[in-house]
């Protein structure tokens, strides 16, 4: 599948924002659950040049944020629209977006954190090459949520 990568715009950031609703446990990710997320997301001067949407032949399908947190690792953030989730296209996706986190930052290693209720995106982090590295609890969307710091070796 062919993924086109654009800086975020205005425009984009509201649809994923206020637009974009995931059902069951995974209305944890809908933007408006946590406000801090929300804030970053709309505010242009802090989404700088981090947040990218994610395009194909139909699209806009998802986002990824990128943060280089030294020369060796950048540390990514991604989202799917819900109507692209449990399609079996999770793999090519995060694929896509490693592959462009590396040509835009030459990391050695990519991190990402990842609830731990979230079996269907750490099956799909664990089948494009990710690591689990340790795991804690965050205060995060009104709770306490465990979650997993996972690492991908770029080769």
């Amino acid at each position: 599948m062919d993924y086109r990568f654009e800086l975020m715009s205005q425009d984009e950031a509201e649809e994923i924002a206020y637009q974009w609703h995931y059902d069951g446990i995974y209305a944890f990710y809908n933007m408006e659950a946590d406000e801090e997320d929300l804030e970053e997301m709309l505010d242009s001067s802090r989404r700088g040049q981090n947040y990218f949407s994610v395009y194909d032949h139909e699209g806009l399908i998802g986002f990824f944020c990128f943060y280089k947190i030294n020369q060796q690792t950048t540390e990514i953030g991604l989202g799917m629209k819900p109507e692209q989730t449990g399609k079996g296209n999770g793999a090519d996706f995060v694929s896509a977006g490693l592959a462009f986190a590396v040509s835009r930052d030459h990391p050695k290693m990519i991190t990402l954190s990842v609830a731990a209720f979230n079996r269907r995106a750490i099956k799909v982090y664990l089948k494009v090459g990710f690591e689990e590295e340790k795991r804690y609890m965050q205060a995060t969307n009104g709770g306490h949520y465990e979650f997993i710091t996972m690492i991908y070796r770029c080769h």
